[in-house]
């Protein structure tokens, strides 16, 4: 049997995650049955949700298990086979979690082109959290040519593909982001209309300047704060598209002090899961793939080396300290 290593829930968190609540082990390979392949994986995706699913409170989805693979997603090579529909040197994308290398039946998987992209960009611009930005604009938000629509955690790997799309269809875009690098990043790069830097302190008045004829669409990956600050520039029959929450991971106060615009100006606020809409990620990855390969829709990766630091790379995730995509490269 051939030994790999994994990363594993050692212990729950008690408010911010820690080195200590996972663990580095190796296992071993089984010997493959029918209708299993194994898998070794290129690159492991780092997420924010996976701070939720570390805890044992009720969610949308089962806790992850004490001593067991933490859950990610994946792409990576098929190195063996017993399986009909994969072959040796195929590559897939899976949720196959923080490991080297995975048995699989086959559930869940996805063949990509190799050649055609990045492996990476299938764990960001042309995976998960692409769709969540393909599916919380198009099928929430529903922006027209014109409106202004506000983006949180806008150089992360969901917001920058949600501004892009905004702009491709001909809205005034307005992220907000944590430091003016960032900023820079979405306003010269990325193409938003403006940035406002919420770690200034001017975030209220900064995004009202940036806003003069309010906002329609709020793309919420933060909350607390900046969704407030967002709310409050609102015009009637605005639309929110609630994708994420991570500002309260660390414990801080998620109050929406705003919340009587959610009745004055008529707002329709929707939180959604993508995984829960697998029925569109053909279409919403197919449109993805030709935009990023057309260079319509750029993407910023930072990318970890070994699995050994996934633990250390995911809780600078949660603080803000990546820039783009959260990848750890494990070949």
């Amino acid at each position: 049997m051939t030994p790999y290593w994994r990363v594993v829930l050692a212990s729950r968190p008690r408010g911010a995650v820690t080195p200590e609540n996972f663990r580095l082990e190796t296992a071993q390979v089984p010997a493959l049955q029918d209708g299993e392949l194994l898998v070794r994986n290129h690159y492991l995706s780092l997420d924010p949700y996976m701070r939720g699913r570390m805890s044992a409170g009720k969610s949308y989805a089962a806790a992850q298990a004490l001593d067991e693979t933490m859950i990610g997603g994946t792409v990576g090579e098929v190195v063996a086979s017993r399986h009909a529909g994969y072959a040796v040197g195929d590559t897939v994308v899976g949720v196959l979690g923080w490991t080297e290398m995975a048995v699989s039946d086959g559930t869940g998987l996805r063949k990509v082109d190799g050649g055609k992209l990045p492996l990476s960009a299938y764990l960001g611009a042309v995976g998960m959290p692409g769709m969540a930005a393909w599916y919380g604009l198009n099928k929430i938000i529903a922006p027209k040519a014109g409106e202004t629509v506000v983006v949180s955690a806008a150089s992360g790997a969901v917001g920058s593909v949600v501004g892009q799309l905004a702009r491709l269809q001909g809205c005034r875009v307005v992220g907000i982001a944590g430091g003016p690098d960032k900023c820079a990043y979405v306003v010269d790069e990325l193409g938003f209309d403006a940035c406002i830097d919420y770690k200034a302190g001017r975030l209220d008045a900064d995004l009202a300047a940036a806003t003069p004829d309010g906002v329609d669409g709020i793309f919420e990956n933060v909350g607390g704060a900046v969704l407030d600050a967002a709310l409050a520039r609102t015009n009637a029959f605005g639309r929110v598209a609630l994708c994420g929450m991570i500002g309260g991971f660390g414990g801080a106060d998620m109050a929406i002090n705003n919340a009587k615009l959610l009745l004055i100006n008529r707002l329709t606020l929707q939180g959604f899961i993508v995984t829960e809409h697998m029925d569109l990620w053909q279409q919403g990855l197919a449109q993805l793939a030709d935009l990023v390969a057309g260079g319509q829709v750029k993407y910023r990766e930072s990318v970890a080396q070994g699995l050994a630091s996934a633990p250390a790379a995911f809780i600078g995730l949660l603080q803000g300290f990546n820039f783009g995509k959260q990848l750890v490269k494990l070949i």
